[in-house]
């Protein structure tokens, strides 16, 4: 799977989305490339400190709040666990975007 498109169909889907700040981005690009280390499996179980390293974000207050703009606004489908040993669920889809 190329790994340019899903990002060059976002980025064409946020071209006019004022709500999407850098945050947002810099946290899809590292969802996307989490999901390429990971094998392209749908969805990503990963950990809020793996993605917020990726993303250079330091506070998971801000990457919560920007997974749960991401997801109100379509552009992925997040599922928190809320437990400290269970990693969340991420589902990104080339349909989605």
């Amino acid at each position: 799977m190329d790994i340019q498109k899903p990002l060059s169909d976002f980025f064409a889907a946020i071209k006019n989305d004022y709500r999407v700040s850098s945050t947002h981005i810099g946290i899809f690009a590292a969802l996307l490339h989490y999901k390429m280390d990971r094998g392209f499996t749908n969805p990503i179980q990963a950990f809020s400190y793996e993605i917020m390293e990726l993303a250079k974000i330091s506070a998971p207050k801000t990457y919560r709040k920007c997974l749960k703009d991401l997801d109100a606004y379509g552009y992925l489908r997040y599922e928190p666990s809320f437990k400290k040993n269970q990693a969340s669920k991420i589902y990104i889809s080339d349909t989605q975007i």
